[in-house]
């Protein structure tokens, strides 16, 4: 097989979908499969990676430092050159074009859906319903040029499942994965503690250093709810329980948060570089706040679960189809159901709670990803001989 991989809209908030793509080459690669990824950057160029080249085409700023390939037929050429059994979309807009190639060309498609376009568009715009309706008739009509879908969740497959149905296209539900090898808890050491309850806490007292951690990695852009958990470590404080919340990531609404925060210990660290430097933190923390309503999957909460973090999450989106009872807590997407269940997960055991957040974070490896996209990739393959069976 030779697969092609196309991701579009890359910009700052896109880390997810790079970590996803990236992964998934790489597991097509070490499968014996051709792969070729193309992505939008300020310049062309060319790069040979382990994992296959990497061809990226000069595309303009579209805003938050977002870039968009805005000239699909020099794709086409790159493809053209390539000549892949199949081609994986990450993008829902100008790469469309490419998928007529593909179709006049026998050649499979799969769009791989990272977001749902109608939350995204309400979160951003505030127009929901709007955003709702614009965005039917735009699947409507997406369904329709690829060959198959792919989303991750059952929350991202409810964005499809009646235009796909409605089109014939086959909508194949494949959850992402974790790096169990990058993410991994603490070493074991210090002080080991036993439940502790709802009104310890509220007492300011836990069973480290008297104070609960809290961890929230992520773009600090709306669509991304980062409001929501700097709202629930203001009302946990408010409430005389005694925290920190560390925030890890970049983006443009600082400001209000640190406004949100007001007296709150909440700390604002910025982006960190390094997956490993990043896990250190995770695993630092008590529990890791990922609250997102709109998240159709949430590697952020398979991150920490690896760390051995328990999540407490909005119960709503795909990242609460993430935890489980023992690996962490749901709550209303406001602060004081969310305060809540962060004390209902602070209340349990440590070592109850870490254990289950790594064991509900192994039954992700990407290597259960990869197979079912390489089984999707072959069963698109038209070159593949046809089994004839004599009867």
């Amino acid at each position: 097989m030779r697969i092609a991989q196309l991701a579009n809209f890359v910009g700052p908030a896109s880390g997810g979908i790079k970590t996803a793509i990236n992964a998934l080459g790489a597991g097509y690669a070490d499968a014996g499969v051709q792969r070729l990824l193309l992505v939008p950057g300020p310049v062309d160029a060319r790069e040979s990676t382990p994992h296959g080249d990497v061809v990226q085409f000069r595309a303009p700023r579209v805003g938050g430092g977002y870039r968009l390939i805005v000239e699909p037929w020099r794709v086409v050429a790159a493809l053209e050159q390539f000549d892949p059994t199949s081609i994986e979309v990450s993008d829902k807009s100008t790469l469309l074009p490419v998928t007529r190639w593909a179709r006049r060309n026998d050649v499979g498609s799969v769009l791989f859906s990272h977001e749902r376009l109608d939350l995204m568009l309400g979160m951003r715009t505030g127009f929901e319903e709007t955003a709702k309706v614009a965005s039917a008739i735009h699947n409507r009509f997406l369904v329709r040029q690829f060959d198959a879908v792919v989303v991750t969740s059952r929350f991202a497959q409810r964005e499809f499942g009646a235009a796909a149905a409605s089109a014939g296209t086959p909508l194949h539900r494949i959850p992402l994965g974790v790096d169990l090898d990058d993410f991994t808890p603490a070493p074991v050491g210090g002080p080991v503690g036993g439940p502790v309850s709802c009104s310890t806490l509220e007492l300011g007292r836990d069973v480290h250093d008297g104070v609960l951690r809290l961890v929230h990695v992520g773009r600090l852009s709306r669509e991304k709810s980062p409001h929501l958990a700097v709202a629930t470590a203001a009302e946990l404080h408010r409430r005389g329980v005694r925290l920190r919340l560390d925030v890890f990531g970049e983006g443009p609404h600082l400001a209000e948060l640190r406004a949100i925060a007001g007296g709150a210990p909440v700390v604002f660290h910025g982006h960190i570089a390094g997956r490993r430097a990043l896990a250190e933190r995770l695993a630092a923390a008590d529990i890791s706040l990922s609250v997102c309503p709109g998240e159709t999957f949430g590697l952020a909460v398979l991150e920490a679960l690896a760390c051995g973090t328990p999540v407490v999450t909005a119960d709503v989106g795909g990242a609460s189809e993430l935890i489980d009872a023992e690996s962490g807590e749901k709550g209303c997407a406001d602060p004081s159901s969310l305060a809540d269940a962060v004390l209902r997960l602070a209340a349990r055991s440590v070592n109850r709670r870490r254990a289950a957040a790594r064991a509900r974070a192994e039954q992700f490896p990407w290597q259960h990803a990869v197979d079912r996209m390489l089984d999707l990739h072959g069963s698109l393959d038209r070159t593949r001989p046809v089994e004839v069976r004599a009867g």
